[in-house]
């Protein structure tokens, strides 16, 4: 009963961000002029998350982020840096912190593509089909996200799971 309740406080944390699973699309260039799309991530697991280096809760979750982009290789992870000065002070940055997954400069437009950016941070999870799974709102850590990901999972239907190496 306690790890029912426990599911259930994690699923509620993660708000569904859209209502209808319908397909979506965002474009993303990155600090390196990589572009990201997320059709380009089909059969993963998309994690887009808004930050700003002024932003304690930010900067707390960012290790989870990138010990979780290290491990599972299931987990696509851009970072959408926010509010900031100058390119470079967001480059150095990334460095300093050793983020290895794909950082963006973001803007208001950037943002739009999403959703109405209301605070950071701001995550957003897209499913292996591509489908808006979920939003969280404020600080996030690995184990959330994975006790997400597994229960999403679990009520995916195997008929229309996308090949992934989470779903086999």
């Amino acid at each position: 009963m306690k790890r029912f309740f426990l599911c259930l406080l994690l699923l509620l944390s993660f708000v569904s961000f859209y209502g209808q699973a319908e397909e979506f699309q965002f474009r993303f260039e990155d600090s390196k002029g990589k572009i990201h799309q997320l059709s380009d991530y089909r059969g993963k697991w998309v994690l887009v998350n808004f930050w700003a280096t002024w932003c304690p809760p930010c900067l707390e979750e960012i290790p989870d982020l990138i010990s979780l982009y290290q491990d599972r290789k299931d987990v696509i992870i851009i970072g959408i840096a926010m509010d900031y000065a100058d390119t470079e002070t967001i480059v150095k940055f990334a460095d300093a912190m050793s983020i290895p997954y794909p950082i963006v400069f973001g803007t208001r437009e950037i943002a739009l593509q999403l959703d109405e950016l209301s605070m950071l941070p701001s995550t957003y999870l897209f499913d292996p089909a591509g489908k808006p799974a979920a939003r969280k709102i404020g600080l996030l850590n690995r184990e959330e996200i994975e006790k997400f990901i597994q229960s999403y999972s679990g009520r995916m239907d195997p008929v229309n799971a996308v090949d992934s190496p989470h779903t086999k």
